[in-house]
């Protein structure tokens, strides 16, 4: 197994990891500023749209429990260069499909071996120092924020010059050409648990059972991507309808606002570094439920809006770096697993609020989606505030 002594981590190493991670991960973001435009092309309800967003979260899922324990078992260069090539596949699928039955097909093709994001991370966590684990994490997730926002903008522009499939070529382009270099720049590396791939996946469950501090990492996971889902999966319809009647470009733009959350990671990656990764946590709890103030005027003001935005992504991400940085430090011999199980989760949530915002939308309007949104956030924070109280702070204290 390769050492990180013999091949530390370089910043232009680091840097290529984010920006791989970034790029992956936003191969499943594309559509949502274009289900307006791809729903009229293929002549779909809002609700079957929503299906797109559904499908490329619940099949992420099934790649980070399936395929991102891999990482414990095979090389892990080879793993990460073969599957960016095959969501780059995904991509063209996505881009010539005629139909929603292709698209699907498409999309969880691409959300199935985007997971290899996950694979990086705990990689990136593994060959870094332990004095800047925190650090390194937070660049890199920072790299997957920016990703999942930017691929909005991205989208949308593009589309407003070409049409929505242009996107998923140029994707594709861009996948592929990051596949090579990361198999130019990755050392070798690989690590064997010593399992076989049904004992590996089992491990995953294991581990939930074993860590109580995984099982509260892995709630709170859920529910704050469960609130990032659904938030920006109906946004494209609420942009789209009077008042506001933006084009695809304009409600594209809005991933920009929403960008300045990923300095967020960065943040608690060096909370976490200092041992304040529980304060970084109830920070980020607190934001999500406050980010549903100025949310609740979305409906007809855009200040308040693009303040929302700013406050429920920039809490979003900083929960997720502090739970992931409390799920690395429980056992470093087993770090893809617990990423797997824990991201897992979240990924789960994301779909449950990309599903539950495209209902919402469809019977009860914005106002829905805030008040669904106000009532998971206080769920989130309560449930830390009782594990967190003096009765339970053994369950937090790992870090």
């Amino acid at each position: 197994m390769s050492s990180p002594r013999e091949k530390p981590l370089s910043s232009a190493l680091i840097l290529l990891m984010a920006i791989a991670t970034g790029l992956t991960v936003a191969s499943n973001y594309y559509a949502q500023p274009l289900l307006h435009t791809i729903a009229q092309h293929l002549g779909l309800s809002a609700a079957s749209a929503g299906t797109i967003v559904i499908t490329a979260q619940l099949s992420y899922g099934a790649g980070l429990f399936l395929l991102v324990p891999l990482g414990d078992l095979l090389e892990q260069r080879r793993l990460i260069v073969t599957m960016t090539l095959l969501s780059a596949a995904g991509l063209l699928i996505s881009a010539f499909a005629p139909n929603l039955p292709l698209l699907l097909l498409g999309t969880a093709m691409t959300g199935l071996f985007s997971v290899v994001a996950q694979v990086l991370v705990p990689m990136a966590a593994s060959l870094a120092a332990p004095e800047h684990r925190g650090r390194v994490v937070g660049t890199l997730m920072s790299g997957l924020l920016l990703g999942i926002l930017l691929a909005r903008t991205a989208a949308g522009l593009v589309s407003s010059l070409a049409d929505w499939r242009t996107i998923y070529l140029l994707a594709a382009a861009l996948l592929s050409l990051c596949a090579i270099a990361l198999g130019l720049s990755l050392p070798r590396r690989q690590q064997s648990a010593g399992l076989s791939y049904p004992q590996l996946l089992a491990s995953v469950l294991t581990l939930f059972v074993e860590e109580p501090v995984l099982r509260l990492r892995a709630w709170l996971g859920l529910l704050s991507f469960c609130l990032f889902g659904l938030f920006w999966t109906p946004l494209a319809f609420l942009l789209a309808a009077p008042p506001y009647g933006y084009s695809d470009a304009a409600i594209g733009l809005f991933g920009l606002a929403g960008a300045a959350g990923a300095l967020a990671a960065s943040a608690a990656g060096r909370l976490a570094d200092r041992g304040k990764g529980n304060l970084a946590t109830l920070i980020g709890l607190a934001a999500l439920l406050a980010a549903w103030l100025p949310l609740a005027l979305a409906g007809h003001s855009l200040w308040a809006l693009l303040a929302g935005v700013l406050i429920l992504d920039l809490a979003v991400q900083l929960t997720h770096v502090s739970n992931q940085n409390a799920v690395y430090a429980l056992r470093p011999q087993a770090r893809n697993r617990l990423n797997a199980g824990y991201i897992t989760c979240y990924f789960i949530g994301g779909a449950m609020g990309s599903a539950l915002g495209t209902q919402l939308f469809s019977r009860f309007g914005w106002s829905g989606i805030v008040t669904a949104g106000a009532a998971i956030s206080v769920l989130a924070l309560g449930l830390w505030l009782w594990r967190s109280s003096p009765k339970s702070s053994p369950l937090v204290a790992r870090h």
